[in-house]
């Protein structure tokens, strides 16, 4: 009998290191497969968090933005950015070369996530996250822009009628709302976070192995919990 293992990925597609978290994520889960030989299964959920909420159409510069955010320089600014580009590159994820130009708000990227995971699979959720997180910091796309959007859910291969839909109606707002209240109660104010199994918490852009190790720890612990003549 496989061990199942769920995580719970908080986070926000304008957050440079939850796509750092996402890359190392699915290696962690590749590491983990291998080592178990398919004995220990993954399934990730992904929850919303915004990092930007009061952000306006059109968003801000994001140097500019980010030095009054965090009351630093500028030049400060850029040493951080840079620090996450020769990061991101070091797990496989490709930032524009000259970096994103502006923070933009994601509540509608989230309720399309949302809508997938609900409506399609966790596994078209995680295939639409990831093609925004391209559009976002791979080719620096304008994230108020529908099409936008849109295009990350055809690249998904998920529904663009369906999606626009949801994007007209304001479909999943109050759902996002809630899931993302939900996760502030559980004193999460900062992305990438992990809930794995609904017990165990990991923050930040780990390194794959401590993920990986993360992930065996909790498949031994939940099958520790196990009644004994489940086993």
């Amino acid at each position: 009998m496989s061990d199942v293992v769920r995580i719970d990925m908080v986070s926000d597609v304008a957050c440079p290191w939850c796509a750092i978290g996402l890359t190392t994520l699915e290696k962690a889960i590749a590491i983990t497969d291998k080592m178990s030989r398919g004995q220990i299964v993954v399934r990730v959920y992904l929850q919303p968090f915004e990092l930007n909420p009061d952000m306006p159409i059109g968003g801000e510069e994001v140097i500019g933005y980010l030095a009054n955010k965090y009351g630093i320089s500028a030049q400060q600014v850029r040493i951080n950015q840079q620090r996450i580009y020769d990061r991101a590159a070091e797990v496989g994820f490709a930032f524009h070369p000259e970096g994103r130009k502006h923070v933009y708000n994601t509540f509608n990227c989230h309720r399309l996530i949302h809508w997938a995971q609900t409506e399609q699979s966790p596994e078209s959720a995680l295939l639409l996250k990831k093609a925004l997180l391209a559009a976002y910091f791979t080719s620096v796309e304008d994230m108020d822009e529908p099409d936008t959007l849109l295009a990350a859910v055809a690249q998904a291969a998920l529904d663009t009628d369906r999606a626009r839909e949801v994007l007209l109606d304001d479909e999943y707002a109050q759902d996002v709302r809630a899931a993302q209240a939900r996760y502030k109660m559980l004193d999460i104010h900062g992305v990438p976070a992990f809930i794995l199994n609904n017990k165990f918490l990991v923050e930040g852009a780990q390194p794959v192995e401590h993920l990986a190790a993360a992930i065996q720890q909790a498949a031994k612990r939940a099958r520790e919990d196990l009644p004994s003549e489940s086993i």
